[in-house]
């Protein structure tokens, strides 16, 4: 392979990681907050 293709394969690569880690920081913000939201309503519930 060249190396100009070589560059560009691990820029991609970089640049996919990056998103990657924003969609997993997503998932789990949004499971946390699910979870706070499901304990107050659980404990509105027994009140």
């Amino acid at each position: 392979m060249s190396k100009k293709s070589n560059v560009k394969r691990e820029a991609y690569a970089k640049k996919e990681e990056e998103k990657g880690k924003k969609i997993v920081g997503w998932i789990f913000g949004s499971l946390i907050l699910l979870a706070v939201i499901y304990l107050i309503w659980t404990f509105s519930m027994m009140a």
